[in-house]
């Protein structure tokens, strides 16, 4: 629950231009303007003016450029001596939030709050519902919902030590407000009301009966009835700052607030060493999840690299055995392959492609008994509705790939869990993308160069000095025609 402080940021390394002229030739550009000015890509910004925040914290935010209106949002909360940049910068967040479509809230408490900048999980003025630290980052959610316009029903919550700890507050506080969460070594809702049983609650087993651990939810929520979020719970087994009781401790509470069995109703074994426990509810639907990390010690599960399952950065209480953020994600159904949602109803099946054209894509699904009607997503965001088992989604771009789910609706508006996922390419040209220095993308036809500057081909962008210290991506968006896409281009 400790965490050292943030480690430094990597020094940037610079290129260096193929010669003495060309280094003069680019200050010269740059005082006068002549070269492009670089793509500015999403990055996390501070938010102020929130709300009353009676919690003294502080907001930041990260979204994908051109989020769509309907997208899922997500809240990360770092752990002791930490920061939001700091949990921006290892967690692996950003990555899906790129990948599948949704902003990300980063709350940040500082040391005015607590000696340790954590978050105080065990002070009632904080982990009250309507109070304190509980309550601004509920502020933050609201002003992040209206800023993006949130889809509502897919709010979710994360953290780290006492961040996870702070994650129970937060589910336990406003089930009304988050479809789901994960605790990261973490601790359950309800275990301490100071200092002195805070330190109890990490470092031994509390006895508690699964009944009572579900109470403290219940007594937490404001008389919420359901339904409940759906839980992920990660701890190292050789974690000594948070003693692995507390992940069983928090799966008897959620299990008995869903009123389910404690016994998994499958396991699987995944890498890093790491045991899956699932407990589905009465639909067959995945309530709770455990994630047992063999010989992970306190922090966050990351997996550097760059494959879809990889994720984050190593370093203090960042440990590199398994991605936690992309199982999570995939709990969640974030990835568009099933989850989401708070109705009851069982993911559609049979989901089909029955064609496309250059601006279109058509579906067809089989039917689910009570739906009132379809929700269509488009990857991962809302793209539409239907009352019948078909749709067809219009304005899209030429030949480019999309991935849909549908989800059945019931009479109460609420969206049930999604299908699985399939992908739809349309017809016409499709853009192919092009990474390199401008010596060779002239060399390879892709650019031309003028008077020692380098142009794309078709657009006529300017891309900087004709030498290889200088790299650009070039899109071609048809034929022989390239822009400059150094903010993002599909792979």
């Amino acid at each position: 629950m400790n965490p050292t402080s943030p480690h430094p940021l990597p020094r940037r390394s610079w290129p260096r231009p193929a010669s003495a002229a060309a280094l003069v030739l680019s200050l010269i550009a740059v005082v006068l303007g002549l070269a492009p000015a670089p793509a500015q890509a999403a990055s996390l910004q501070q938010v102020t003016g929130f709300g009353s925040n009676p919690g003294n914290l502080q907001m930041f935010q990260y979204a994908p450029d051109n989020l769509p209106s309907g997208a899922p949002l997500v809240v990360a909360l770092h752990g002791c001596t930490q920061s939001a940049s700091d949990y921006y910068s290892h967690s692996g967040w950003p990555k899906y939030a790129d990948l599948y479509g949704f902003a990300v809230v980063f709350p940040q408490t500082t040391s005015s709050n607590n000696a340790n900048s954590c978050f105080n999980w065990f002070q009632s003025s904080d982990y009250t519902r309507g109070q304190g630290e509980a309550l601004s980052i509920r502020q933050m959610v609201d002003n992040a919902r209206a800023h993006y316009g949130s889809d509502p029903g897919r709010v979710y919550v994360t953290g780290l030590s006492a961040g996870g700890a702070m994650t129970s507050v937060m589910l336990a506080d406003y089930p009304d407000v988050f479809a789901g969460g994960s605790i990261d070594s973490g601790l359950p809702a309800g275990c301490a009301t100071d200092l002195s049983s805070a330190l109890t609650c990490q470092n031994s087993a509390v006895s508690k009966t699964p009944k009572q651990w579900g109470d403290a939810v219940r007594g937490a929520s404001g008389g919420w009835s359901g339904p409940w979020p759906r839980v992920a719970i990660w701890q190292g087994t050789a974690d000594t700052t948070v003693n692995p009781a507390n992940a069983t401790e928090e799966r008897d509470q959620w299990t008995d607030v869903w009123g389910i069995s404690r016994t998994p109703s499958s396991t699987t074994t995944l890498t890093g060493g790491t045991t899956q426990a699932v407990y589905d509810d009465p639909s067959g639907k995945p309530a709770v999840e455990t994630f047992s990390v063999s010989g992970m010690a306190h922090g966050l599960a990351v997996d550097p690299g760059t494959g879809a399952d990889q994720c984050g950065s190593t370093g203090t209480y960042y440990l590199d055995y398994i991605c936690s953020s992309y199982w999570t994600a995939k709990f969640w159904g974030l990835d568009g392959a099933g989850g989401g949602g708070t109705g009851s109803l069982p993911a559609p099946t049979g989901l089909t492609v029955t064609g496309t054209t250059d601006t279109t894509a058509s579906l067809t699904w089989s039917a689910v008994s009570g739906a009132a009607s379809y929700t269509v997503y488009r990857d991962g965001a809302k793209a539409g509705s239907a009352t019948g088992t078909s749709y067809t989604d219009t304005g899209l771009g030429s030949g480019t790939k999309y991935t849909y789910t549908v989800a059945a609706t019931d009479s109460g508006g609420a969206a049930g869990a999604r299908s699985s996922a399939v992908t739809a390419t349309t017809t016409g040209y499709q853009p192919q993308c092009f990474r390199d220095n401008n010596y060779n993308q002239v060399a390879a036809g892709r650019a031309h160069q003028s008077l020692g500057y380098v142009y794309a081909n078709g657009s006529n962008q300017n891309m900087g000095l004709y030498n290889v210290a200088v790299t650009h991506t070039l899109k071609e968006t048809s034929a022989g025609y390239y822009v400059i896409a150094d903010s993002g281009c599909p792979s």
